[in-house]
């Protein structure tokens, strides 16, 4: 041998590896636990726990009482579950994520009256836990098995069908499967359940297999996924080995080749290929890239609390799966991805994605890196929060509760207090009308070491308002159109916001209806349509208008009546010297006292009342002063000259 290669993905998986983190955590921590069946398909790893004593046991009814048992990585039929709960052993479940998803989709097609069809070796355990997720469920091991099942079975062409695989069966056996069946079913649904770590592994090992002499496959015998790895390197490379441990290798044999690639399943734990290369490497002159130098590579760039890169390869449920390039395999709980419990994880990220985390914690020993992208987001909104007060740059946030002195805004992330003083609201104003409403504030104070940061509103909204109000004081004119909101009202009109300066609309120009009160047209809050009347710069003052002139109740007048006419009018004002009456909507008359009677009248109250309904002759209509003349006088004269005819 002269070069030696170890493949980059040799070794745990990440759902092996979550499992056996699961089993030391028991083992170091003395419970009282077992493990149902092998904790993985590696008897070495195997007997290490039970050294520890962390036992195996075979079926659900071994288990001590009150025990926990540990669910193997490969999962457990549900009747598994049913009998330990109904025991009362607590269950520790170690089953790989990807599989337990395989458990629910099986689920679910039988649910939808669908026949589920499993691809995979029928008596692995991973294979015989997902059948025993559905009543009537169909396993076949490949293409071949599945056209004879077929053709004795023809009925299942026309069934729904529900198509999920083995995670560790190769992809040739899972298309070749799925072509052929979309050829003769007619209902299919389809999933490709094969772990993308293992059908990484695969072709990794295929391609080192076709660029070497020689392979040894390490892994233990009882591994279909090392099988796998197996068949696939034969068929690149004459020379493969199959070898459980260190002892079992044939040196005499690979001193004969030039070049010799190493991989594992994923089973494999690191101490054992790091055995196997150790010892395989004392046997040659030249070394690709020995596994210490890897590790070491490794254990350098990936510190606790540093910044990590890498991409995502597999997302679950609970955790993110992410290649780092390295030894290591790398993941983020989905706790750790982001701060906002709402985010789903699965429309952020996807497969293929580059990411940055940041290195929460490295196990060398397992070759697992635990990450945090929320924490390294949070390390970056620090900055920028410090950025943001050092230059006085004005910050966005949301109000997310208040308290007694004042509000806390969520900027990036990171809790920052609002004093009461520095809100903007005036000292009556009520706190909790910011709570959920989007402000923008300027930092004003940072303690990271304390995480106490200080803010203003106040600041950001005098600074905008004085820019806004500028702008309106350099543009305004009169005629020009606005849309305000109303801030207040008094007995003789509307205060409204046009956009940082306030102007008033007298109630004379609210309507063109006769109103008492600005609160029969408007509200404090309400968005209006104003326009300009006049404005003085030097003073400081605009008034505004709100009739439309469109609406104009003089022209509806104008067209309606003239000089002589008689109209039904409503009495709304009486004074000494006589009555006013509304005509139409916003113009009224004047029935002079000489007029309210054909006989004379000491006070105008002795004959109408406001709000009655009388009858008047239009007697004057003056266009430019817009007053009208009104006699009642003249209208009860003429009925009394009809009476008097008849």
């Amino acid at each position: 041998m002269k070069h030696l290669i170890l493949a980059k993905s040799a070794g745990f998986c990440y759902g092996v590896r979550r499992a056996v983190e699961l089993a030391q955590q028991q083992a170091d921590n003395g419970t009282s636990c077992v493990m149902l069946g092998s904790i993985i398909h590696n008897r070495h790893v195997v007997e290490h726990f039970s050294e520890q004593g962390l036992h195996q046991i075979d079926t659900p009814q071994q288990a001590p009482v009150g025990c926990d048992v540990l669910i193997r990585s490969h999962g457990e039929a549900k009747a598994v579950y049913d009998q330990l709960e109904q025991q009362g052993n607590p269950i520790l479940d170690a089953t790989c994520p990807n599989v337990s998803r395989i458990h629910t989709l099986v689920k679910e097609a039988e649910q939808k009256g669908r026949v589920a069809v499993i691809i995979g070796a029928p008596n692995h355990p991973e294979v015989r836990a997902i059948a025993g997720w559905c009543q009537h469920p169909v396993v076949l091991d490949g293409v071949d098995s599945l056209a004879k099942f077929l053709d004795e079975n023809p009925k299942y062409r026309e069934i729904p069908l529900t198509f999920v695989s083995q995670t560790t069966s190769t992809r040739e056996i899972w298309e070749n499967s799925v072509n052929y069946a979309k050829k003769v079913c007619t209902n299919l649904e389809i999933f490709d359940t094969i772990c993308n770590a293992t059908f990484k592994r695969q072709s990794e090992a295929q391609k080192l297999a076709s660029e070497c002499d020689a392979m040894v496959v390490i892994g233990d015998r009882a591994s279909s996924n090392t099988r796998h790895l197996v068949e696939l390197c034969r068929q690149q490379c004459p020379l493969v080995f199959w070898v459980e441990h260190a002892d079992e290798l044939e040196l005499d044999e690979l001193r004969q080749v030039a070049c010799v690639g190493i991989t594992a399943g994923a089973s494999t734990p690191g101490w054992i290929i790091k055995e196997v290369y150790d010892k395989m490497s004392e046997e040659i002159l030249e070394i690709e890239e020995s596994f210490a130098e890897m590790l070491e590579k490794s254990i350098k760039t990936l510190n606790t609390g540093e910044k990590a890169t890498g991409v995502v390869v597999n997302i679950t449920p609970t955790e993110i799966q992410v290649d780092l390039g390295t030894k290591h395999a790398g993941y983020i709980p989905v706790s750790e991805y982001s701060d906002d419990p709402t985010v789903k994880v699965e429309e952020c990220v996807k497969v293929g994605d580059t990411i940055d985390a940041m290195v929460m914690r490295v196990n060398d020993g397992e070759g697992v890196v635990t990450l945090s992208k929320k924490r390294l987001d949070a390390n970056k909104n620090w900055e920028e929060i410090e950025a943001a007060k050092d230059e006085k740059i004005t910050v966005e946030g949301l109000v997310v509760e208040e308290n007694k002195g004042g509000v806390v805004v969520n900027v990036k992330g990171i809790r920052v207090f609002v004093p009461a003083s520095q809100t903007g609201l005036r000292r009556n104003e009520s706190m909790a009308q910011l709570v959920k409403t989007t402000v923008r504030l300027r930092i004003t104070e940072v303690n990271r070491s304390r995480r106490r940061v200080v803010g203003s509103i106040r600041d950001v909204s005098r600074e905008e308002k004085a820019a806004a109000a500028a702008a309106i004081w350099n543009d305004i004119e009169v005629g020009k159109h606005y849309t305000g909101t109303v801030k207040s009202l008094t007995s003789y009109g509307a205060f409204v916001d046009i956009g940082g300066v306030d102007g008033m609309v007298h109630i004379s120009e609210l309507s063109w209806s006769r109103i008492k009160h600005p609160s029969e047209v408007v509200s404090v809050g309400d968005t209006v349509e104003v326009y300009v009347i006049k404005a003085d710069a030097e003073k400081k003052k605009i008034s505004l208008g709100m009739k439309n002139p469109n609406e104009n109740p003089w022209e509806t007048f104008l067209s309606k009546y003239e000089v002589g006419d008689v109209a039904e009018v409503k009495i709304v004002k009486l004074m000494s010297f006589g009555a006013f009456a509304e005509v139409v909507p916003g113009v009224d008359g004047l029935i002079h006292i000489s007029q309210i009677a054909d006989h004379r009248v000491e006070k105008p109250e002795d004959e109408l009342t406001e709000g009655q309904m009388v009858e008047v002759k239009i007697t004057e209509i003056n266009t430019e002063t817009q007053k009208i003349s009104l006699s009642r006088r003249a209208v009860l004269q003429g009925a009394d000259e009809v009476e008097d005819e008849e």
